[in-house]
């Protein structure tokens, strides 16, 4: 079996990301992918190779260290849900205003898609699944991943035309 210390190094990057997609803030992602890492660290002796790859378990406790994170954070601000936390800002009250994480036009075109629009991008360009792996994970068929990313590109795309992000994508 491969090393915890090795599976780390590979996928910290991929898990990172996935949480930047999904909060916007870079501090909290940080808190996030570490919480992740802990879990797993303390799970790895449970981990079963035949069972999936190291990628896909470790986003499946990123997943549920999201969920969680929610739960406390709906808790604590009397019942945000999820899709509400990027447009509020940040629910730990902890941002720094030198680190704002996602470019403001992309965060706010992301906090108008739905749920499970915001997954699969996140999954597709933050944690870099290819299709048959966000199928996998998610437990849809990868035609509906494809329509899915398809259209939150079309509708991100669509968000972001005549913004500064837009304007700095054109020089």
């Amino acid at each position: 079996m491969r090393r915890f210390e090795d599976i780390y190094d590979e996928h910290i990057g991929a898990v990172h990301g996935f949480f930047m997609y999904r909060t916007g803030s870079r501090p909290d992602s940080e808190d996030l992918t570490q919480a992740t890492f802990e879990r797993a660290l303390r799970a790895w002796p449970r981990y079963d190779p035949v069972r999936s790859q190291p990628l896909t378990w470790l986003m499946s406790i990123a997943k549920n260290v999201l969920i969680d994170d929610y739960r406390r954070a709906q808790a604590r601000t009397g019942g945000l849900q999820p899709a509400s936390l990027a447009a509020a800002g940040d629910p730990h009250g902890d941002e720094a205003p030198s680190d704002p994480g996602l470019h403001p036009d992309l965060e706010a075109a992301l906090a108008e898609l739905g749920e499970r629009e915001r997954e699969v991008l996140a999954l597709r360009f933050g944690a870099d699944l290819d299709g048959p792996a966000i199928a996998a994970f998610t437990e849809l068929t990868m035609a509906n991943v494809q329509q899915i990313l398809s259209r939150a590109l079309r509708k991100l795309h669509s968000r972001l035309a005549g913004t500064s992000l837009a304007d700095e994508r054109v020089r």
